[in-house]
C-alpha cells in the first residue's frame, strides 16, 4: 500500500517557483529544489515526475497569481491611462523593493526562448490572455472617447504588454528609478 502524501503539493509548487525565479530553470539544481520545498529527491520525482514538469507547474502558478492581479486591474473601472500608470508604477515599486527579480515569465522567455516548445506554448497562451485583455480595455477606451479611434487596438495592446516586459527587464538589469519612470511616461504619451 502506498504511503499517503504528507506535504502540501501546492505549497511545494510555490516554493519551487521562488527557487526557479531566483536562479532560472537551468540554474536551479535538484538539490536547490529539495532545499526550497523541504522535499526529498524521490518525493519531488514521484509527485512531479521531472524537474521540467515541476517548472511548468511553477510557471503556471506564477501566471495564475501574477497575471491575475494584472487582469483585475485591466478589467476594472477607470480610465485606460490610469490603469497603465497604476500597473507600471506598481511594477517599478515591486522591482525596486524586492530585489529586481524581474518577471518569471519574461525571465523564462529570455532563458529558454524558442528552445522549449512546451514552455513557449504555455507562455504564449498566458501572454495572449493579457494582450486580449488590454485590447478589450483599449477598445472600450476608444468607444468612450478616451483614445482616438485611428489606432489599432491590438497593436496598442501589444505595445503595452511589451512595455511591461521591457520595464521588468530594465529593472532586473539595474536601471534606476528615473530610467524606469521615463519608460512609464513615454508609454502614457504613446497612448
Amino acid at each position: 500500500m502506498a504511503r499517503p502524501r504528507e506535504f502540501d503539493e501546492q505549497h511545494a509548487v510555490e516554493r519551487a517557483m521562488h527557487a526557479f525565479w531566483e536562479t532560472g530553470y537551468e540554474g536551479t539544481s535538484t538539490e536547490q529544489l529539495c532545499a526550497a520545498t523541504g522535499l526529498g529527491r524521490s518525493s519531488i520525482y514521484n509527485t512531479f515526475t521531472s524537474k521540467h514538469a515541476l517548472f511548468r507547474r511553477s510557471l503556471r502558478h506564477y501566471s495564475q497569481t501574477a497575471h491575475q492581479r494584472q487582469l483585475e486591474l485591466i478589467e476594472g473601472a477607470g480610465p485606460l491611462r490610469s490603469k497603465v500608470r497604476a500597473l507600471l508604477s506598481r511594477l517599478i515599486e515591486e522591482e525596486l523593493e524586492h530585489g529586481r527579480r524581474g518577471c518569471l515569465a519574461v525571465n523564462t522567455v529570455v532563458e529558454l526562448g524558442g528552445r522549449d516548445a512546451e514552455i513557449s506554448t504555455d507562455l504564449r497562451r498566458d501572454f495572449d490572455q493579457l494582450i486580449d485583455a488590454w485590447r478589450a480595455a483599449i477598445e472600450r477606451a476608444q468607444r468612450e472617447g478616451e483614445l482616438g479611434r485611428d489606432a489599432d487596438p491590438l497593436a496598442l495592446a501589444q505595445f503595452v504588454h511589451s512595455t511591461v516586459g521591457g520595464l521588468r527587464l530594465m529593472a532586473r538589469s539595474g536601471a534606476d528609478r528615473a530610467a524606469l519612470e521615463n519608460v512609464l511616461e513615454v508609454a502614457l504619451t504613446a497612448l
